[in-house]
Formats: C-alpha cells, sequence, structure tokens
C-alpha cells in the first residue's frame, strides 16, 4: 500500500472543520513535502514526524513522501497533525499491514489529534475539548485518538469515544490488534462552590440587591454608579452565585473557549467571571492577534462580564462592545479567514459620578468642574448607554451600616431566579434580555396603566424605541419573578425606576 487516508480535524474560532490527511509514499529521491496550506508549526512536523518514527523502532521509508492536507484552500495550524501523518506513513510504506485494520479496527471510523515529541512520544494538544466538541457534531459514533492529557476532558463530549495513545507506538499496536488503546474516562467537574462570595455579605443597598436579583433573572446587563466604597465591585463579584450552573452543552462551550484563549484546560459549572483591567486594548477586550483568539467578552460567554471604572476604558475599546451586546457573537476578520467566536455575556459595569468620585455625596465635597464631569461622562457614548438595561445610582452607606442585619443569602435568591428563568425558557426558549421586536410584541403585553406609565416616560425624557424595548424586556422579568402573565403599572414603574437619568 503506498497511500493511506486518516482523518483530523482544523480549529478555526470555536469551530472544527474535518481535514483528510492523504499520505502517499512512492519512488524517487528522498524527500518529504507537507503540502495543503500548513503554516510553519505543521510544516516542521516532517523532522519532527522522521526522528519519532525511527525513535519508535520503525523504519522511515526512503522515497518519496507527500503529506496532503485537505482541503488545500483551509489554513492549517499547531502540530497536531504529526500523529495521523506519522501514521500514514506507516501504512502507506507497509509497516502497519492493512489486512489487520478490520472490523472495529476500521480506520474510516477515527480522526487522530497529537503532536508527536522526537522520541515517539504524543504530546498534548492545546485545544481537546473543542477538537472533540468538532468531532461529536460533525461524526457521531466517531473514536477520537489522542493523548492521555486532555483525553478526560475531552471524553465529557457525549456521544463520543476517546481513545488515550500515549506513544507512537501504542496507537500502532492498537491497530495491529494487539494491545487495544484505552478509552478514556470523563474527568468530574471542579469544585467552585467554595469561592463564590455570597450575597449576604452585602449590608445594606437594597435597591442595588434587588437590582442584581433582576439582572440575573433576566440576563439584563447592569450599571452601577456611586461614590468610592459603596459596594458596586462587592456586588459584581456576588453576580455569578445567583445564576444557574451551567448545563453540560454549556459549560463544555466555556470550556472549549478557555483551552482556545490558552487558560488551563478546566471543567466547571459555575458561569464564568472575567473582569479585565482598564488599561485592556481593543483586541485583549473582543479577541484578536496574527492567530486570532478569544477575547475577554467570549470568555465570559455565558457569564459574566465586568468592567470596573467604567470611564477610564479607551472609548474606542468601550464602543466595540456595542455589535457583541446586541448579537451574542463577536467576528473577527483577517485577510486569510474571518472567525466566529460566541459572546453571549452579561455586562455589569461600575463607575463613579464624577473624576474625584465624591458628586452628590452628603458630606463630601467635590472638587471637579463641570468641563471635568462633562468630559468624563462623555466617554460613555449615548449608543453604549442605551444598550445597558439598568442604570442604578448607589448612595454612600449611612454610619450605622456595621449595625444593619446581613441580608438574603445568594442561595434562596439563585432559586428565584432559576425559577423565573424556568418560566421564560417554556415560554420563549430563551432569557428575556434576548426578546426581539415580535417577542416583545408577543410576550410584553402591558395592562393599560403600564401603557400610560410608558407614553409619559417617553415624552418626559425622550428615550429612544430601544431603550423602551429595553424597559419593556425588564418590565417582563419583573412580572415572572412575581409570577405574573401580563406586565401592570408597578411593573413598569419599577422597571423606570433602574432607569433614572443618574447623570443629570
Amino acid at each position: 500500500m503506498s497511500l493511506a487516508i486518516l482523518a483530523s480535524r482544523a480549529i478555526c474560532g470555536l469551530d472544527g472543520f474535518a481535514v483528510r490527511v492523504e499520505v502517499h509514499v512512492g519512488p524517487g529521491l528522498p524527500a518529504f513535502h507537507v503540502v495543503g496550506l500548513p503554516d510553519t508549526g505543521v510544516r516542521e512536523s516532517r523532522e519532527r514526524v522522521r526522528s519519532a518514527i525511527i525513535s519508535s523502532g520503525y523504519e522511515f521509508p526512503a522515497g518519496r513522501i507527500t503529506a496532503n492536507l485537505a482541503p488545500a484552500d483551509l489554513p492549517k495550524e499547531s502540530g497536531r497533525f504529526d500523529l495521523p501523518i506519522a501514521l500514514g506513513v506507516l501504512l502507506a510504506s507497509g509497516q502497519v499491514q492493512p489486512e489487520a485494520r478490520t472490523g472495529p479496527s476500521d480506520l474510516s471510523s477515527y480522526v487522530f489529534a497529537g503532536e508527536l515529541s522526537l522520541t515517539g512520544a504524543i504530546v498534548s494538544v492545546g485545544t481537546p475539548l473543542a477538537i472533540a466538541l468538532a468531532v461529536a457534531r460533525s461524526t457521531p459514533g466517531a473514536r477520537l485518538v489522542m493523548p492521555p492529557d486532555g483525553a478526560g476532558l475531552a471524553a465529557r463530549v457525549p456521544g463520543l469515544t476517546v481513545l488515550a495513545a500515549g506513544t507512537l507506538v501504542d496507537v500502532v499496536e492498537h491497530f495491529a490488534g494487539r494491545a487495544p488503546l484505552p478509552v478514556a474516562q470523563p474527568t468530574s467537574a471542579d469544585s467552585v462552590d467554595a469561592a463564590v462570595p455570597c450575597l449576604s455579605d452585602v449590608r445594606g443597598q437594597a435597591l442595588a440587591r434587588r437590582a442584581l436579583e433582576v439582572a440575573a433573572a433576566g440576563g439584563h446587563s447592569l450599571l452601577m454608579v456611586g461614590p468610592p466604597g459603596t459596594g458596586k465591585s462587592m456586588l459584581a463579584h456576588r453576580l455569578p452565585g445567583l445564576l444557574p450552573r451551567l448545563g453540560l452543552e454549556h459549560a463544555l462551550e466555556v470550556a472549549a473557549l478557555a483551552s482556545i484563549s490558552g487558560r488551563d484546560q478546566v471543567f466547571s459549572d459555575l458561569p464564568p467571571f472575567r473582569a479585565p483591567h482598564h488599561s485592556a486594548s481593543a483586541p485583549a477586550l473582543v479577541g484578536g492577534g496574527a492567530h486570532p483568539r478569544p477575547g475577554e467578552i467570549s470568555q465570559a460567554h455565558r457569564g459574566v462580564l465586568f468592567l470596573d471604572e467604567l470611564p477610564e476604558f479607551n472609548r474606542r475599546v468601550l464602543e466595540s462592545l456595542r455589535e457583541p451586546l446586541e448579537t451574542g457573537c463577536i467576528s473577527i476578520a483577517r485577510a486569510s479567514r474571518t472567525l466566529m467566536f460566541p459572546a453571549a455575556f452579561q455586562l455589569v459595569a461600575a463607575m463613579n459620578p464624577c473624576p474625584c468620585g465624591w458628586l452628590g455625596h452628603a458630606k463630601m465635597l467635590c472638587t471637579c468642574g463641570v468641563d471635568q464631569i462633562q468630559k468624563y461622562r462623555s466617554k460613555l457614548s449615548g449608543p453604549l448607554l442605551d444598550r445597558v438595561d439598568l442604570q442604578i445610582a448607589l448612595l454612600a452607606a449611612d454610619a450605622d451600616w456595621m449595625d444593619a442585619p446581613r441580608g438574603e443569602a445568594s442561595g434562596p435568591v439563585r432559586d428565584r431566579v432559576a425559577l423565573c428563568r424556568q418560566r421564560q425558557a417554556h415560554r420563549q426558549d430563551h432569557l428575556n434580555a434576548g426578546l426581539d421586536v415580535g417577542g416583545i410584541e408577543a410576550h410584553c403585553v402591558l395592562q393599560p396603566s403600564a401603557k400610560g406609565l410608558v407614553q409619559q416616560g417617553m415624552a418626559r425624557w425622550n428615550w429612544s424605541a430601544r431603550v423602551v424595548h429595553r424597559i419593556l424586556r425588564v418590565a417582563r422579568t419583573l412580572a415572572d419573578l412575581a409570577q405574573e402573565d401580563m406586565i401592570d403599572g408597578m411593573h413598569v414603574a419599577e422597571a423606570i425606576q433602574y432607569r433614572q437619568p443618574w447623570g443629570s
């Protein structure tokens, strides 16, 4: 046999594309070529494959070897193609007999991913979970052969059999029928409950606590404005503890994004919480680079993105949030390709009312001039603020705040949030924050008194249509928390309360 064909996967964004690895060994002067739009890491596989085959005790064929990674117009990166190329060389040169590959060992049901060391050991690949998700979605019932490091995480993907291969010899022995590869067992989810701060730590701030519950219940974005030390950051860090735990599909998606971004391969059912520093650049926030990776907004997918000291961010950086807040995804365009990363995050932001922070404080004196305050607030554009559902002002704590009783713990609040989200899922299959115009007309049915309040607010504050829609979404969430089918005046009044003109 002079030609061998195996399957692998290329990762573009969070999507995986099937790659057909064709290896041909023919007569001619000794040469080894890898074609099919490989990058530098893939082209260097020639030396790794050669040394791994010799170190494993096999003969490297003295002929013209061509490895084609098809389709040729899809960029290929990383060393994950080492294993299928090396196995293809052994198959094409006859060192693994084709007649031994019968029954359950038929290569057509296998997908290979693994980088080879010079000793023949198979070292870890950078995105095991993304590869496993791509294989499971495109090839049901497939067997994925990959290194043990990461195989347990990949084995969590339903409908996929993952085989852990430590060396090239192990793979050859498996297909020779002498020593089957072990089936990887799924790793357990990390226990993170002890690290989640509790809402009961917050004393006072009843309005902010209620707004936090509403934000969690409907998936709404939230902006908190107040002097230093009022608990803005403290409240934001407690939002993930109010959100329901992630289901298996969403947890796998979050873990896959983390592995693509270069973070530790951790599987957890806790919604992610990302809090980038205000010096973060636009590519750091939305993603990018020569080989585009997900940014903070994608790493906060299915979780919370917290932006503290919001006006201190570069305005261009903040404006880049406008499209993801509406669409739930981010598109990164490059000359060679365009990548899509999911970014269905929940935005929570905090800021001071002025540069010194004491504007409106009962006892501290603000030293900022009118021009300074205007310049500070002008960093937040109207279109961006329009996309924030809840905007509340926090007051400084009273002198006796230490004697105030502890507030309600996160557990009961999380139960109410879960019940409210179940109601939304049953009615419209997504959260209220994602209601489109048709969904608002169908599900945000207003009683006459509620409609009158909305019209009064439009006349007084000159709301745009986007603002009206967001108020109706919040009112729908308030009605769901009260287990009401229709939105009454009380729900609209509370929704308007969370939209007061704090900048006036």
